[in-house]
C-alpha cells in the first residue's frame, strides 16, 4: 500500500484531555506534506476539537474525518447507592 492511500481513523489530538498530545496544526500540515487524502480525529469522550480539526484539514487540502472515543456502560453501573460509603450513609443494603 503506498502511502498517500493510507488513512488514520484511530488518533487522538490535544483535545483529548490526559491522553493525546497532537497539535492539530502540526497534524493537518503532516497529512497534507505525506500526500494523504484523510485524516480522523477520535478524541475521548468530547469533539471540542472539532470545528478546529475541519477548518485546519480543509485549509490544507486534507478531508477531515471527525470521531469520538465513548465508553458505554449500563444504567446500573451510574448508581452510587452501590458503593459501600453511599450504602452505609444511606442504610441501602
Amino acid at each position: 500500500m503506498s502511502q498517500n492511500q493510507f488513512v488514520h481513523l484511530h488518533l487522538h489530538s490535544d483535545y483529548s484531555l490526559l491522553d493525546g498530545a497532537c497539535d492539530v496544526e502540526k497534524l493537518v500540515d503532516r497529512v497534507h506534506e505525506l500526500g494523504m487524502p484523510a485524516v480522523a480525529m477520535t478524541d475521548h469522550g468530547n469533539i471540542f476539537g472539532a470545528v478546529h480539526f475541519v477548518n485546519a484539514a480543509h485549509k490544507v487540502g486534507v478531508k477531515p474525518i471527525v470521531g469520538c472515543e465513548l465508553y458505554i456502560c449500563k444504567k446500573d453501573d451510574h448508581v452510587i447507592t452501590r458503593t459501600p460509603r453511599m450504602k452505609k450513609a444511606t442504610g441501602i443494603w
